[in-house]
């Protein structure tokens, strides 16, 4: 395979489809796999070999987590790395390129079939509010392809400073010893009021998740778990650019 424009994507793990979203508006044709939000189970998953010209998504992250961790001490079971399963999906799909998102913590995937970049991005790299760190991993089997690191569309810090939006509905531990203690008298406890702050925060209108059929607790787990439109959008601009950069 070796289109280097967009085309028909895979996306693993997509939750409400937030990194897809960013993906569609770059031209791409996303095919959303199944995901436990709507009764699906990757691990029973098994993509059709040579359909796709690409593979994206972002495992759960709750496994790789410092939350996990404090878990763990406190007597929860540890969550499941499902790293694995993104990596088999990859590896039986047979994309020309994959890419992967989750905290920076997460291990690499084991894909032996590609040459894998990785680098961590902060949404704020981008002149967003948000103080949001997540790291990709770029797998190419396409002969030329980019440094994505270097395609990235880097802007000059927002002078306006938010918390890393939560799964939990609440701001990230440790943010009330940051940038003028403001948390939690302006950032903190989940809210339908708050969510629609984290909503616009991850780049999307504050409205999205008014009618959703799921909980605040629910609605929040989506909408923290999830990658920010603006921040999906320069990654998704910057793969096609560096597949338009290779050579076939």
């Amino acid at each position: 395979m070796t289109r280097t424009e967009p085309g028909l994507v895979l996306s693993l793990f997509p939750g409400i489809g937030m990194l897809d979203r960013a993906f569609e508006e770059e031209g791409f044709c996303v095919v959303r796999g199944p995901d436990l939000l709507w009764g699906g189970d990757m691990r029973a998953f098994h993509p059709p070999p040579g359909k796709f010209d690409g593979v994206i998504g972002g495992p759960p992250c709750q496994a790789h987590s410092s939350l996990n961790r404090l878990n763990v001490k406190r007597g929860v079971p540890r969550a499941q790395n499902l790293v694995p399963e993104f990596a088999r999906c990859v590896e039986e799909a047979a994309p020309c390129w994959f890419l992967m998102e989750n905290v920076p913590a997460a291990p690499t995937p084991a894909c032996p079939s590609y040459s894998v970049q990785t680098f961590v991005l902060n949404n704020r790299e981008l002149g967003q509010e948000q103080n949001r760190r997540r790291r990709f991993w770029f797998g190419s089997q396409v002969a030329g392809a980019s440094l994505l690191s270097a395609l990235i569309e880097r802007q000059p810090e927002n002078p306006v400073w938010v918390p890393t939006v939560c799964a939990s509905g609440v701001a990230k531990p440790g943010t009330e010893h940051e940038r003028g203690g403001r948390w939690p008298r302006l950032y903190g406890w989940a809210s339908w009021a708050n969510l629609r702050k984290a909503l616009v925060w991850q780049g999307f209108p504050p409205e999205m998740m008014d009618d959703t059929p799921f909980t605040l607790k629910g609605a929040f787990r989506m909408v923290g778990n999830g990658v920010p439109l603006p921040m999906g959008s320069d990654i998704a601009r910057a793969v096609h650019r560096a597949l338009k950069g290779a050579t076939a």
